[in-house]
């Protein structure tokens, strides 16, 4: 396997050499192109024990006196047992970006593509968005929305009647031109986002008043030919979501549908993936294009002190209905006059995972928040011998299979070629949520013993009784984690009215509540005065992540935070970097 995994480096080695040496190379290929060979040197050095070196480095290197070498415990064999290099080599505050990439690579949630941007979704990270996607589903379903779907091509034409709208994302629209070896009559673009491919099916099936509210959802895939560059979950061509679009006879529904929408994004964060969220409108400047209004959720990424937008809802008025004519025929209007439906458009993506994977990670690995957890227990036999294994591991067999009978995500990892200090490191790792440790003497007092991943606690806990234990402590875990992350949000949650404190707060990694007037020109202002240069180059600077639906019980100062602004504030808005 070694070898095929040095094919591989040697050749995506000379991938990277080779888009350097071209002029022109769009800077966001040569990273993603690096990033997979940094994931190949990853699992060079998993399953050898030995950092990567390269031919030409070895021959290269001058002749020492020959020193005895120590043999690598973590690279030999003991009692026919493998014990292989494990664990992530990059401090989570020392390089961020290098310790997420090691995570989400060894933790087997991805795996690297050869299109740049795109990514193998594993099953270790789908079934996050699996239990979000069953989730959300339930939700929604209570609110009479139903499931559909639309193809992903767009016609040339219909992108043309939405200029306005799709004007943020045409950049980034990926395009067929061609077919076989013949070129289209018209090029079909690849959906970014799918108003234009859904409304005017919307406009056909609307003849009546009668015929609303349509409350449709999709789960999809979408295209966005991103020129920054890739991050895996983060900033992807491709990825996961589901959008929601809707169409009623009154305003009222429609905006009360979007709050209700939004109360169930906040539950995803909240209530499955342990991580606090502040609800709030976006500003104008960054609402979505073609909507009246835009809300949100923002969590909080405390290693790096940015915010991440966390889903998003909006109420898009009659401003699509008017331009795809989604119109009906009303008893309130005069005759002949039609009315147009007042429509909402919502989505949460796959960043879901990227957001989860920075906030509750650690510098052992991922930690998963036990209510996406694919495996929520995982029982490993401990301090066994040949004339004790066959009892031992039965009894495990038999803990794991009760546990799933009580409705815990449980397996029980039996293989004998791995010592049980491996298996501890693999599946911390991986963020299960709670280890067994079943040996001997533990079957003798009728217990196990149970770590907890997040803190490293130890306890024993008793047979009896033991599913019901498990799902208490899966609980009380969730909790505990979300407690954290929210402690975490708080202390870097900070209010000021003066422009040079704001930029202070803004390099210590705080998100900051500020007074605002709200206008896009003095957003643009405070984002450039916000903006740092050091010895690394340009520091991104502050924009608004919301207007807090909950403001803040300190008194609003009647000016804006930004000192040549004279118009009055509106609100406080949480500013802070982002991604």
């Amino acid at each position: 396997m070694s070898e095929e995994i040095v094919k591989q480096i040697v050749e995506q080695g000379n991938e990277v050499r080779r888009l350097k040496g071209e002029k022109g190379t769009d800077e966001a290929l040569i990273q993603e192109a690096i990033a997979k060979l940094t994931a190949l040197k990853v699992a060079y050095k998993e399953a050898t024990g030995e950092e990567y070196v390269s031919p030409n480095a070895r021959q290269a290197k001058p002749k020492k006196e020959e020193k005895k070498k120590e043999p690598k415990p973590q690279a030999k064999k003991e009692d026919g047992k493998k014990v292989t290099l494990l664990g992530v080599g990059t401090k989570k505050d020392d390089n961020y970006s290098e310790w997420y990439t090691e995570v989400i690579t060894k933790a087997e949630m991805i795996e690297y593509y050869d299109v740049s941007g795109c990514y193998v979704l594993r099953p270790w990270s789908y079934a996050v968005w699996e239990s979000i996607q069953a989730w959300f589903d339930s939700g929604i379903k209570k609110l009479g929305v139903k499931n559909c779907y639309f193809p992903m091509f767009v016609s040339n034409s219909a992108l043309e009647r939405e200029k306005t709208h799709i004007a943020d994302f045409a950049p980034e629209v990926a395009w067929v031109t061609r077919a076989g070896s013949s070129d289209l009559p018209e090029p079909i673009a690849i959906r970014p986002t799918s108003e234009t491919v859904m409304y005017p099916s919307y406009k056909k099936w609307v003849q009546s008043h009668r015929d609303l509210p349509i409350k449709l959802n999709q789960w999809c895939n979408v295209v966005r030919w991103e020129f920054k560059h890739p991050t895996p979950f983060l900033r992807t061509r491709e990825f996961l979501w589901q959008e929601g679009h809707t169409a009623f006879a009154n305003p009222a529904d429609a905006e009360e549908e979007v709050f209700q929408i939004l109360d169930l994004y906040a539950g995803i964060y909240n209530k499955l993936l342990a991580i606090p969220v502040v609800k709030g409108r976006k500003s104008e400047k960054e609402k979505f294009a073609g909507g009246d209004f835009t809300t949100t959720v923002e969590a909080y990424v405390a290693c790096n002190g940015r915010g991440i937008q966390g889903a998003t809802s909006h109420h898009l008025g009659q401003n699509f209905s008017k331009m795809f004519d989604i119109s009906y025929e009303d008893p309130a209007c005069k005759e002949g006059q039609r009315a147009f439906a007042w429509q909402n458009s919502w989505g949460l993506s796959t960043r879901t995972i990227g957001a989860m994977v920075m906030i509750h990670g650690d510098d052992k690995g991922l930690v998963l928040p036990p209510r996406v957890a694919a495996v929520q227990v995982i029982v490993v036999p401990v301090g066994f011998k040949t004339d004790t294994k066959e009892k031992l591991f039965d009894a495990v067999d038999k803990v794991t299979k009760d546990l799933v009978a009580g409705g815990v995500k449980a397996e029980h990892d039996l293989r004998e070629n791995y010592q049980a200090g491996w298996k501890f490191n693999h599946w911390e790792l991986k963020g299960v949520p709670i280890r067994f440790e079943i040996g001997p003497n533990d079957l003798a007092k009728n217990q196990v013993t149970a770590v907890v991943r997040h803190s490293g606690d130890k306890k024993q806990l008793s047979l009896d009784g033991l599913s019901q234990s498990v799902l208490t402590l899966l609980d009380e875990i969730h909790d505990e984690m979300y407690n954290k992350a929210l402690a975490q949000r708080d202390a870097h949650l900070k209010l000021t009215t003066d422009m040079e404190e704001f930029k202070k707060l803004l390099d210590d990694k705080c998100i900051i509540l500020a007074p605002f007037c709200g206008h896009p020109n003095c957003e643009d202002e405070i984002k450039k005065a916000s903006t740092r240069e050091d010895g690394e180059g340009a520091q991104m600077g502050a924009k608004t992540l919301c207007i807090p639906l909950e403001q803040p019980k300190e008194a609003l100062p009647s000016k804006c935070i930004f000192p040549v602004c004279t118009e009055k504030a509106k609100a406080f808005a949480l500013f802070g970097r982002s991604y």
